[in-house]
Order: C-alpha cells, then sequence, then structure tokens
C-alpha cells in the first residue's frame, strides 16, 4: 500500500491550511474510524496541522497540545475526533490507560502526535503524516498505510 506524497510547507499557517484541506478530505470518507499518525521533531508542525484539522471540522475554540491531558476529545455531529500526544509516555504499557481503542461502532478520528512512543499498542494508521524542519518553513510527507488512508489521498487537494 503505502502510496506517499510530499509538499513544501512555507509558514504555520500554511501548515493550519493543510491540516483544514485533510480533515474535509478525511470527513467526506466518512470513516468509522480513522488513524492519523503525526510524526517529527518537537516544533515540527504537529499540533499547528492538528489545529487546522479541527479547524477544517468547523470548531472555533482553542487548541491546547495534549502534552499534558494526553488526549483531547473534540466532539462533532458524525464522530469525535480525538487528540493524542504521546510524547510523555514511557512506553506501550502505557497506551492501555489512555482508552486509545474505541468500542467497536462508535465513529471516530484520531491524531495521534509521537506514534513512535505507543508502538505496537496502537491500531495501526490509516495515515502517517511526517514532518521535517527546513528552515524557512517545513516539509511534509503523507503516507497512505489502509485502503482509507489512499481513498482520502485521492480526494486531497495539495493545494
Amino acid at each position: 500500500m503505502s502510496e506517499r506524497q510530499r509538499v513544501k510547507l512555507p509558514s504555520a499557517d500554511a501548515t493550519e491550511a493543510v491540516g483544514k484541506r485533510l480533515a474535509i478530505a478525511v470527513a467526506a470518507l466518512a470513516p468509522v474510524r480513522f488513524d492519523i499518525h503525526l510524526r517529527g521533531d518537537l516544533g515540527a508542525g504537529k499540533t499547528t496541522c492538528a489545529r487546522g484539522f479541527l479547524a477544517g471540522l468547523g470548531h472555533r475554540d482553542r487548541v491546547p497540545s495534549p502534552t499534558y491531558t494526553l488526549v483531547e476529545p473534540y466532539e462533532f455531529d458524525a464522530f469525535t475526533v480525538y487528540h493524542a500526544d504521546l510524547y510523555r509516555l514511557r512506553g506501550a504499557a502505557e497506551v492501555a490507560y489512555l482508552g486509545l481503542h474505541e468500542p467497536a461502532g462508535d465513529a471516530s478520528i484520531w491524531l495521534i502526535e509521537w506514534p513512535e512512543n505507543g508502538g505496537e499498542a496502537l491500531d495501526p494508521a490509516d495515515l502517517t503524516l511526517s514532518f521535517e524542519i527546513a528552515d524557512p518553513g517545513r516539509w511534509l510527507q503523507f503516507g497512505a498505510n489502509s485502503d482509507a488512508g489512499c481513498s482520502v489521498l485521492e480526494a486531497f487537494d495539495l493545494g
């Protein structure tokens, strides 16, 4: 599977805009569950993209980084978006305490920062977003890891 696309993001505004467009593409798919893993160093743009994603779905309030709360839920009419930050986890065993496995039938989208800290305890990502600092701006590489992920990338407008 592993379809890949790469785009240069010159600013935080461009990173947010990509998140907004991605949200529209994912919501159009109407998944029962969709997992997006956000990878990259500190300050690479993961949370900025997540803020844009939530804004693209209509969220207008503040979007804090879930570094200390670990998981922040956002309720929408058709599904719930869970924004998780696993930076502070010390191993895959701690994932079970976060409730990252939703019961079957609950429509959810998961935005998971630092998925490498969750290891094999995490569900596989439908999409992987890998951020790389490139002064100025960022590089963002999209990796589709499922049929649903490929469908989103096919519909996604890199702009």
